[in-house]
């Protein structure tokens, strides 16, 4: 019989960082323009490959689950730019909006009227800025692995907070699929394959 192992994890403190698409929406219906930008921070049920193994062969994925941002902390989220500190709109002043649906987590943000604002916009209307990075730490997960397929897969049922959505130029991390990266996955994959090794040099 086919099984699935399912492990419950503790809480990652640990910042992370993923990847989203984001594109402009000009707003004409009225005298001041707004900037406005949006797109999809996360995707419920959609799995992610975040590796895969050259040495055992195992595919390591991540899906966010609905409901993952049902108790999130939102509240001193910002928008800016390559994680500089240009401010371009946050939660508290209700310039940035971050709203759960049925599809996942979508951001909304107006744009600040300034010179390196109308630079970014305009850029990301072109097309030439399409990429945002998505700072926030997991409050819940478990890991499920598939001996029989050799696919570990990270569930995340919980986010505490998010803390920044970046614009930025050059992604940290690029992915033949969705780039979805956390900063600690390697190190957590690297001490996986290591277990495994052992195990199987053990069994020699």
């Amino acid at each position: 019989m086919h099984r699935k192992e399912v492990i419950q994890m503790r809480k990652n403190r640990k910042m992370e960082h993923r990847m989203m698409t984001v594109q402009a929406i000009q707003n004409d219906t009225d005298d001041n323009q707004t900037r406005t930008v949006e797109g999809y921070a996360a995707v419920f049920n959609e799995e992610t490959l975040i590796w895969k193994s050259e040495y055992t062969g195992y595919e390591y994925r991540e899906v966010i689950l609905p409901g993952a941002f049902d108790n999130t902390d939102f509240s001193q989220c910002v928008l800016n730019y390559n994680h500089g500190g240009m401010l371009f709109a946050r939660t508290a002043s209700g310039t940035l909006q971050l709203t759960v649906d049925e599809k996942g987590l979508k951001l909304t943000g107006n744009v600040a009227d300034t010179s390196i604002g109308n630079d970014v916009y305009s850029l990301i209307k072109r097309g030439d800025l399409n990429k945002m990075s998505f700072a926030f730490i997991v409050n819940g997960e478990e890991e499920e692995i598939d001996r029989e397929n050799k696919v570990y897969t990270r569930k995340i049922k919980s986010v505490k907070a998010v803390y920044d959505v970046s614009i930025v130029d050059n992604p940290a991390y690029k992915g033949t699929s969705v780039s979805a990266r956390a900063n600690g996955d390697y190190e957590r994959y690297e001490d996986i394959e290591k277990r495994k090794r052992l195990t199987l040099l053990a069994m020699t």
